[in-house]
């Protein structure tokens, strides 16, 4: 009879995660649902010329609408993995939406302007010298670690776009364990995603990549603190 109560217990809990990161991921997913439609456009692009006709609105759309919306879905990450117990625990999606939405848009105009730069200097240096674009590939990873982490100091940490920018740059060189655990777990679950099984995009792939990185982050700040604090 334990061993039923124990299996019925584990399918509970597992049932629940699946419904925390699939409800959220998708509201995350409709907000950003205009972005993806620009993103499939110049995908399936027939000329060069439509993607640049595009463009424009893509690089609008990012901070207003890709960066609050992800940093909302990374607050629901920290109740996760913290397991919250405070005012801040339970709330909605929508509610974290709102809060940070103006650290969030001012921080998403200047990551915007940098990941436009990278990927013009990528998609130029493609045809012209194979080691520069390569060199730019590496400083892509570690822009994006970057990105990911500025998501995270900015939910853990009441900052100004500013102060969360220096703190983020600062996670994201200290520990190189860090820096690699979330290259790489993104990177397996973009590829499982999207090649494997495109369906998780809109269901569950920003949520686990919320989840596993803001772990990493938070496993990083507790050791940090406990060195500060122990001397």
């Amino acid at each position: 009879m334990s061993r039923t109560s124990g299996i019925r217990g584990g399918l509970y809990a597992v049932s629940e995660w699946i419904a925390k990161f699939s409800l959220n991921n998708l509201q995350w997913a409709v907000f950003n649902l205009p972005i993806a439609l620009l993103v499939i456009s110049m995908i399936y692009a027939e000329k060069v010329e439509d993607i640049f006709y595009l463009a424009p609105t893509l690089i609008v759309l990012m901070p207003i609408l890709f960066f609050p919306a992800t940093t909302a879905l990374f607050a629901k990450a920290r109740e996760w993995v913290r397991k919250d117990l405070d005012d801040r625990s339970d709330r909605s999606y929508l509610s974290y939406y709102k809060e940070n939405y103006k650290v969030s848009l001012q921080a998403g105009i200047v990551f915007t302007i940098l990941w436009g730069i990278l990927l013009g200097d990528i998609y130029y240096f493609s045809t012209v010298n194979e080691l520069i674009m390569n060199l730019f590939f590496i400083l892509g990873i570690i822009l994006y670690v970057f990105t990911i982490n500025f998501f995270s100091v900015t939910v853990h940490f009441d900052l100004k776009a500013r102060a969360a920018f220096k703190k983020a740059f600062l996670v994201t060189i200290v520990s190189p364990i860090s820096f690699v655990t979330v290259a790489i777990t993104s990177a397996v679950m973009l590829y499982i995603s999207v090649y494997v099984f495109p369906l998780m995009i809109p269901i569950f792939t920003g949520a686990i990549i919320a989840f596993l990185s803001f772990s990493s982050f938070y496993r990083l700040f507790l050791k940090l603190n406990h060195k500060e604090n122990n001397g």
